[in-house]
């Protein structure tokens, strides 16, 4: 998928197959390209969430950093975790690892994180940052669950749901912070690691 560019200015590389991610930069007006990362999303021992998110953003942007090389624009990774209390929940293996992690997300209060990360393939510097938001969900039974998940909108969502989706219209009673975050890119704080990032790459002269 191709966004065309602005004159002077190289589209964004989104180093993520998000179709989430897409829609919320089309929406924002930014252009941009589409190349996956390869990249095994794995905890190390004892990563906190915060830190997870932010890894994995920084080396994704930066896996595709590495294969664009220098003259590509900058390129932007992300990584969105779900967090109820101490415990990181991905995305489910299966219907019923889905209805697991909505039983266990029900009815309380969780933290959605989406790590961020602008790298430039010149130099192969990575500019970083997080997001944190709380996601408030109403109690549910398992047929109310059940239900939802044979829709097929849980399997590739952290959390097993889609706050933009039936997800978010069945569950969610608030939303505290970003609601791009949740969905899996905080916009405002991207646009601001961009300009970052670009004002980085001027300065230097690249």
């Amino acid at each position: 998928m191709t966004q065309s560019a602005r004159s002077g200015t190289a589209p964004i590389v989104l180093a993520s197959g998000s179709p989430r991610r897409r829609e919320i930069l089309t929406q924002a007006g930014l252009d941009f390209v589409v190349i996956p990362p390869q990249v095994e999303e794995v905890p190390l021992p004892g990563e906190a969430p915060l830190a997870l998110a932010t890894r994995l953003a920084a080396e994704k942007a930066l896996a595709v950093a590495r294969q664009v090389g220098p003259g590509a624009g900058l390129v932007l990774g992300a990584d969105t975790i779900v967090v109820l209390g101490d415990r990181v929940i991905g995305k489910p293996r299966d219907a019923e690892d889905a209805v697991d992690m909505l039983r266990a997300l029900t009815g309380c209060v969780h933290r959605v994180i989406t790590g961020i990360a602008v790298a430039d393939p010149a130099r192969l510097v990575a500019h970083t940052g997080a997001v944190e938001s709380s996601v408030h969900m109403r109690a549910a039974d398992d047929d109310e669950i059940r239900d939802y998940i044979a829709l097929g909108e849980s399997l590739d969502k952290a959390g097993a749901y889609a706050l933009q989706g039936e997800g978010g219209r069945r569950f969610v009673t608030a939303v505290e912070g970003s609601q791009t975050n949740v969905i899996g890119l905080p916009i405002e704080e991207t646009r601001a690691l961009l300009d970052a990032a670009r004002a980085a790459v001027e300065e230097s002269g690249a």
